[in-house]
């Protein structure tokens, strides 16, 4: 069965809020990655890619209240140089 090449995740950042207050957004993005690498079922040798639109975005309000959920767009090239991209889903 062939993978879909572009996808969309909703990822719940509820893990970032359980850790001290001035660490929450960089765990927030630590919780993205792992998220992707889950959903995709990614080999080691991949290289996960995320926007920095997608970083901004968890930074906008500050280190101490990240966003509580983020819908992604990933989308999986087929080249092995190229990794998977992971950027902000455009409503």
């Amino acid at each position: 069965m062939a993978r879909a090449a572009v996808s969309e995740l909703t990822v719940p950042l509820r893990g970032a809020w359980n850790i001290t207050r001035y660490k929450r957004a960089p765990r927030a993005l630590k919780i993205i990655r792992r998220e992707v690498i889950r959903h995709l079922k990614v080999n080691e040798e991949e290289e996960v890619w995320i926007d920095p639109a997608v970083n901004e975005h968890i930074w906008t309000r500050g280190i101490e209240n990240p966003p509580r959920k983020v819908k992604l767009q990933i989308t999986r090239h087929d080249e092995p140089d190229i990794p998977i991209e992971v950027k902000l889903l455009e409503e």
